[in-house]
């Protein structure tokens, strides 16, 4: 039986779709599951090789439900990821017309993504989440609501007609999908890589942020996302959620996680992996003496006045 791969379910979802444009996924067994949590956990139980989830869109930022698994309990590490063009289809039963529509279903991401359409196409229809979207159009498929926000391509899946479909507020609006398996070594660079982490800071002071984008900034490192989540321990005390451009292979972003693991209470690494776009960013291009090189040499100075041979 080949290994299998968990996602966000049932079928039909986005995520299902940006799974198969992996070329691995034809090789493995692809298992739909309730939530992000459930498919996360798989992995965590040995369930399944790797999980597949959506972790940032273009118009809301990062997901929040992914960032907080990822946060808490085993850690579990990023492989690949995937950017998916989102646009929504509105799914009926047949039949259905928009006077007929006094309720809409979908994954709470997708609001945001429809709020103005709504607003202006079906001002009194009452907005109930699912667990996704592919969830969401087969309660519509059950009677249970009366439309959907979902892919066009859903609908054939759960005996739907697509009302409506190009609906999006923001034009080229994407999702990030991210393929997480437990914690090995990471790939070797390709050049256009992200490391990601979370930061949990030692204590609450003035500047604190600060210090910990320092870190970044006097090394040349552009960040890609920071989105703080609350850890629970009470109002005010937040982790932070970070991709940074370049790859722990890398020297100065290897330097800048040992100079974080110094003045943070707490660094998980959530990887290094390939960027979708295969753009190389800045670490490709650093500032002056920010290079690989210049830290290298650097280092070197050091050893050798140390060692008196200077």
């Amino acid at each position: 039986m080949p290994a299998s791969y968990a996602y966000l379910g049932p079928e039909g979802t986005f995520t299902e779709v940006a799974l198969r444009t992996l070329p691995e996924a034809a090789t493995r067994e692809l298992v739909p599951y309730v939530s992000v949590q459930s498919a996360l956990d798989a992995v965590r139980a040995g369930e399944a090789e790797a999980a597949f989830v959506p972790i940032e869109n273009s118009v809301e930022g990062g997901i929040t439900t992914t960032l907080d698994e990822l946060v808490a309990g085993a850690p579990l590490m990023i492989y690949r990821e995937v950017l998916l063009s989102i646009t929504f289809a509105l799914l009926v039963r047949p039949g259905t017309k928009l006077s007929d529509i006094k309720t809409v279903s979908a994954h709470p991401a997708a609001q945001p993504q429809v709020r103005n359409w709504l607003k202006k196409h079906l001002p009194d229809a009452h907005w109930e989440s699912a667990a996704s979207n592919a969830d969401a159009a087969r309660l519509v498929q059950e009677g249970q609501y009366d439309a959907a926000f979902a892919g066009e391509f859903a609908a054939a899946r759960y005996g739907l007609e697509a009302l409506e479909t190009g609906i999006h507020d923001a034009e080229n609006a994407q999702t990030r999908f991210v393929l997480v398996g437990r914690p090995a070594r990471p790939a070797a660079p390709t050049g256009a890589d992200k490391t990601s982490i979370v930061l949990w800071q030692r204590d609450d002071h003035p500047g604190g942020l600060r210090d910990l984008l320092g870190e970044f900034a006097t090394r040349g490192i552009n960040l890609m996302l920071l989105q703080s989540r609350p850890t629970g321990a009470g109002i005010g005390n937040y982790c932070f959620c970070i991709d940074a451009e370049g790859h722990i292979a890398d020297r100065r972003v290897a330097d800048a996680l040992m100079g974080l693991k110094r003045i943070c209470l707490q660094v998980r690494y959530l990887g290094s992996y390939p960027r979708a776009d295969a753009r190389p960013g800045d670490v490709q291009r650093p500032r002056l003496g920010t290079s690989d090189e210049e830290f290298m040499a650097a280092a070197d100075w050091v050893a050798q006045c140390q060692d008196g041979r200077f």
